[in-house]
């Protein structure tokens, strides 16, 4: 309980900061890189089963349908874009990302990516045997 509250605090904290940052200073462009936690559909154009496609992601975004966040609604590069005054960044894969919705910036975060080797082995498909 006391963890989920500081985290929560610490979350909260951040946001004030970064967008009193914006206030002194203008954005030129915002590039997103990360794992799921800030993936906002880069998966959608993928061959992976790390989707968030479906229900009940997204549930509480504007639009009520998934987006290929691993979110409910917003994720933390939504509200930094929001704070900072700027649209929401779209996925590097999105066809899209093209002439001036680029110079935004763009999201290059992907679900299940990572520096260690097995990162996103639980993703890969194995075959199975079915015995009799």
């Amino acid at each position: 309980m006391a963890t989920s509250r500081s985290l929560c605090t610490f979350w909260f904290s951040l946001l004030a900061i970064l967008s009193n940052v914006a206030l002194k200073a203008d954005a030129r462009a915002f590039f997103v890189f990360g794992d799921s936690l800030v993936d906002n559909g880069n998966n959608n154009y993928l061959a992976t089963t790390a989707r968030a496609d479906n229900v009940p992601y997204g549930v509480d975004y504007p639009t009520r349908r998934p987006t290929g966040r691993f979110s409910n609604g917003y994720n933390i590069p939504d509200l930094i874009s929001q704070a900072i005054g700027a649209e929401a960044t779209l996925p590097y894969l999105s066809p899209m990302l093209t002439g001036q919705k680029l110079l935004v910036g763009a999201n290059f975060a992907s679900a299940g990516v990572g520096i260690l080797n097995d990162t996103g082995v639980q993703f890969v498909r194995f075959p199975t045997k079915i015995t009799d």
